[in-house]
């Protein structure tokens, strides 16, 4: 029984699965009697002290503030790594991957932007429909597109990495908070002792690990969001220097924190997150500007801006379509990238931090809505597509 899960722990899908289970399972709580225990948990409070430096914050803002940091840190190692020598390292490659991420931000923006432009409290939320989540959206492909192109796969988990860079400009740029000097002089001392270390070639992991989680303190202080410098702190550790232990830093870490994220970080945040309480949902909820916004940019947003930019692009001929594959596989995975899920709740935490829970709410089920509808629709054109080739493949063979 043991082997049998850690073999489908190994899956590529397995991260998916379970942060649908946790999130699931957030709705099942939330939505029963066991909703208030649901909330106490969220709300414990978690209090670090050292002398005069305190840091005192329920758990949920622990989830959102510490453990996504965690999170950000592997992005930057895994963006880092695809830039320097994996396949993002080659130009001809990136300006397919990189035009599709760029429209896929931009259209679900415009279309939030447009049904919200008339609420100064509402339109903040403009950048919630613009992230994929490349847990969920793998792990979909992964489940039923077995026969797929590789390239399919690694365009999506371009497109993916483009997402995640420009959510993270997005939020160093729009969703920080009033700014404190002393912070932000701290933290930018712990960026220059990092980059000394990188310099001269340091191979103290530990290090690196000490000092990072010392700029994260200062960030988290400075009003400039936390999981920022999980995603600065991945750009000073070297990429083939080898750590005490004699293996390259980098792939090591990367390699280390990718289950940890995968199995406890995501779930946990979905669950702490995604408790919808359904029964306390009318109609004002589902109608209103940012449930709508927010389910559109995602549902239509997404796919209408990276197919039609891809189109664009192809036709022009400044790109090529990615080596075996179709117009019908790239509308599909152009819909799998409106699951917003992990990373549009986040922002969408960030958006409406100092309002009422009344706006997480509809910020709740505009992502729920459009991300379901995004994953059925691109599950079933996938779906076909795969069928399609394992139906040619088996001719192939008689």
């Amino acid at each position: 029984m043991i082997r049998i899960v850690n073999d489908w722990l190994k899956h590529e899908a397995a991260g998916g699965v379970i942060l649908v289970f946790a999130a699931a399972l957030a709705m099942v709580f939330a939505n029963t009697s066991l909703h208030e225990e649901y909330n106490q948990f969220l709300n414990i409070p978690v209090i670090v002290k050292f002398g005069a430096f305190e840091i005192a914050k329920p758990l949920l803002l622990w989830v959102n503030d510490g453990l996504m940091a965690i999170f950000f840190f592997l992005i930057g190692l895994e963006i880092k790594r695809e830039l320097l020598e994996g396949h993002l390292s080659d130009f001809s490659q990136v300006v397919f991957p990189g035009v599709a991420a760029i429209a896929g931000i931009i259209f679900p923006a415009i279309i939030y932007y447009g049904l919200n432009v008339d609420d100064a409290i509402a339109v903040k939320g403009w950048a919630i429909p613009s992230a994929t989540d490349i847990a969920f959206a793998l792990g979909i492909f992964l489940l039923i597109g077995n026969k797929l192109p590789t390239t399919l796969k690694l365009f999506l988990l371009s497109v993916a990495i483009f997402d995640d860079i420009g959510a993270i400009v997005i939020i160093a740029l729009f969703y920080s908070q009033e700014l404190s000097a002393l912070s932000l002089q701290v933290a930018f001392v712990g960026l220059v002792c990092l980059f000394i270390l990188n310099r001269f070639n340091s191979r103290r992991q530990a290090a690196y690990i000490l000092i990072g989680v010392v700029v994260w303190a200062a960030v988290l202080k400075s009003g400039v969001h936390a999981t920022l410098a999980g995603f600065a702190l991945a750009w000073f550790i070297p990429l083939k220097l080898k750590n005490q232990d004699d293996q390259p830093m980098l792939p090591h870490l990367e390699h280390t924190l990718h289950p940890w994220v995968a199995y406890f970080v995501l779930p946990l945040f979905a669950f702490a997150n995604a408790g919808v309480r359904l029964i306390d949902v009318g109609m004002e909820d589902l109608f209103s500007s940012i449930t709508v916004g927010i389910a559109l940019g995602l549902f239509v947003g997404k796919q209408v801006g990276i197919f039609t930019v891809c189109w664009l692009v192809v036709k022009m001929g400044l790109a090529k379509l990615p080596t075996g594959t179709n117009w019908l596989q790239v509308y599909g995975v152009s819909l799998l990238c409106g699951i917003g899920f992990t990373m549009s709740l986040f922002i969408g935490t960030l958006a409406f931090e100092q309002q009422s829970l009344d706006y997480q709410q509809n910020v709740k089920v505009g992502v729920l809505f459009g991300s379901v509808l995004s994953a059925i629709v691109g599950s079933i054109i996938l779906y076909r597509c795969n069928a399609k080739k394992t139906s040619s493949f088996n001719q192939g063979q008689k």
